[in-house]
């Protein structure tokens, strides 16, 4: 009985971190709808809002390792949970651009540390069998975090001051996920190997010759020094380079930005309505989290290397399909962001520029966050992921005197698409509106990329980081290739239209299928199959010499 409680337990926290991470990342999207009415926010400022949570993320990768290795995994989430209930609360009660910032900029902090912290101790929590199971719930926590944080940005979009609601609905998850965590035995790793994996028998790893055989030889813990990460002692520069290798080319497929396309996809099939962009958000999302419960179910029976070498070779195929139907059946592209200069223009919703759909990661523990400034922070902030805006703009409005809360928001959401007028003609007119085969083409090759990245990438690299390093030096490890995650996120996120328009579209997108090929080929040779071992195991077969 006492097994099964841990196991729940570490369900509960790995599932609820995940929550909060999604949750966070989704939420922004509609609650900046309502902040740049209330606080009459520049493009600039907004940009900086969104950018917070990146700031604060970026800090707490670069100090969240040590803190994880020298304070124990189970003391880092409380930190992160009691950071993110302060963070939230600051929030709620901000009066001030300022304040806002400062908020968002500790809720980044608190997130990146629990993220890195979550996926480290339940995988040295639980059962080998068990460990891909679980640590993979995490990454559905994410999706169904950001699907969360949709729903509450349609139902808070025309309350007034909606958005301290939104950011304040953040405490509930945060406090059930401390008080889990508070019945949860102490970081494993400072026991010895078969307490790290039996947990006394709280879950049984092995059997009872196992266990006795592991008691009379304790697995020896060694000490690392952060610079061991770059030294050929037990090979830690391969795992290095697993750990870099899996979270550069996560990122450099392209993940960050193919979904950002997607209400203009959703449209080209003949989506025209408001409709489009609830289809965009929420459908891809549900794909999403479907096929994150594949990857689950998957891990432990099909295998990490598998998983993450099937999707990279469907995520290759997807993008190249869309670079090529994009060269017959051009789409148009939007980029600036200008702030509200003539209200008075209306606009239909079928000449808006794209609206990224969900904030990038949905992708993965960590790198999340830029996902949500991909769009907002970058040049092309014009295009930014809402479904709130969608929801509370009409399809045409003019400005009459004594406006509605509602209806000054609706004009913003509007004029803040500064670029529509030079986006060309309506949908209808524009030139690849015509293919409609070649558009569902697109439209599945993109649920096709959604699908693999949910099952492969998505899960499948936070779980090979939280069991490839040794336990002395897990934390910082993990939280050195996630501050590599979190830079090539922002990176991308920021060069994407810059590219574009050097390069065109479709080459950006048989770039990303290049970029896949590399990726298969990379996994094929560098990264070893970890299913079914124990940590101690994994660390044993990467310390011998190839």
């Amino acid at each position: 009985g006492r097994a099964l409680l841990v196991l729940l337990l570490s369900a509960t926290v790995s599932l609820l971190g995940g929550l909060i991470f999604g949750y966070e990342l989704g939420i922004i999207s509609g609650a900046l709808l309502q902040l740049q009415t209330d606080f009459q926010l520049s493009c600039f400022k907004q940009e900086v809002l969104v950018s917070a949570v990146l700031i604060g993320a970026l800090l707490a990768s670069l100090a969240g390792g040590i803190l994880i290795d020298r304070h124990g995994r189970r003391r880092a989430i409380l930190v992160s949970n009691v950071v993110l209930l302060v963070g939230s609360l600051i929030l709620t009660l901000a009066r001030s651009f300022t304040v806002l910032v400062i908020g968002r900029m500790t809720v980044g902090f608190a997130i990146s540390v629990s993220s890195m912290a979550c996926c480290i101790y339940v995988s040295e929590m639980v059962a080998a069998r068990q460990r891909g199971l679980l640590v993979s719930l995490y990454e559905a926590g994410i999706t169904v975090g950001i699907l969360l944080s949709y729903a509450l940005n349609y139902i808070f979009a025309d309350v007034d001051e909606g958005w301290r609601y939104m950011f304040g609905l953040a405490i509930a998850p945060t406090a059930m996920q401390f008080l889990s965590i508070l019945f949860l035995p102490v970081n494993p790793v400072k026991l010895s190997s078969w307490d790290s994996d039996c947990q006394k028998g709280l879950i049984p790893l092995q059997d009872t010759e196992h266990r006795a055989a592991a008691k009379r030889e304790p697995y020896p813990e060694k000490h690392y020094s952060f610079l061991d990460l770059f030294r050929t002692r037990d090979n830690m520069r391969r795992r290095t380079l697993v750990g870099l290798g899996l979270v550069l080319f996560q990122q450099f497929t392209g993940q960050p930005n193919v979904l950002g396309y997607a209400s203009k996809i959703f449209h080209s099939v003949g989506f025209q309505s408001n409709s489009s962009a609830i289809l965009a958000s929420v459908g891809l999302g549900a794909i999403k989290v479907v096929a994150t419960l594949v990857a689950m179910a998957l891990a432990d029976k099909a295998g990490r290397r598998v998983l993450l070498m099937a999707g990279c070779v469907v995520m290759a195929v997807s993008v190249t399909t869309i670079g090529l139907t994009s060269r017959m059946a051009p789409l148009a592209m939007a980029r600036d962001c200008k702030a509200a200069t003539d209200p008075n223009t209306s606009h239909s919703l079928t000449q808006r520029p794209l609206t990224p759909v969900l904030p990038q990661s949905a992708v993965s523990p960590v790198p999340p966050a830029p996902g949500a400034v991909k769009s907002q922070a970058g040049p092309g902030f014009a295009a930014t992921a809402s479904l709130t805006k969608v929801f509370a703009s009409t399809q045409s409005k003019k400005v009459v005197p004594n406006l509605s809360l509602t209806q000054k928001r609706d004009l913003v959401g509007q004029s803040k698409k500064g670029t529509l007028e030079s986006t060309g003609p309506p949908l209808s007119a524009a030139p690849w509106a015509q293919h409609t085969v070649l558009n569902w083409i697109t439209l599945l090759s993109m649920m096709a990329f959604v699908s693999a990245f949910s099952i492969g990438f998505g899960p499948m690299t936070w779980l090979v980081l939280s069991e490839i390093y040794p336990a002395g030096i897990r934390g910082r490890a993990f939280a050195f290739c996630n501050s590599f995650n979190w830079a090539a996120n922002l990176l991308i996120s920021l060069s994407f239209l810059d590219i574009i328009d050097a390069i065109g579209f479709s080459w950006m997108f048989l770039l990303y299928g290049l970029m896949g090929v590399m990726a298969v080929i990379f996994i094929y040779l560098f990264v070893p199959e970890t299913k079914g071992q124990s940590l101690e195991e994994i660390d044993q077969q990467f310390s011998r010499k190839r």
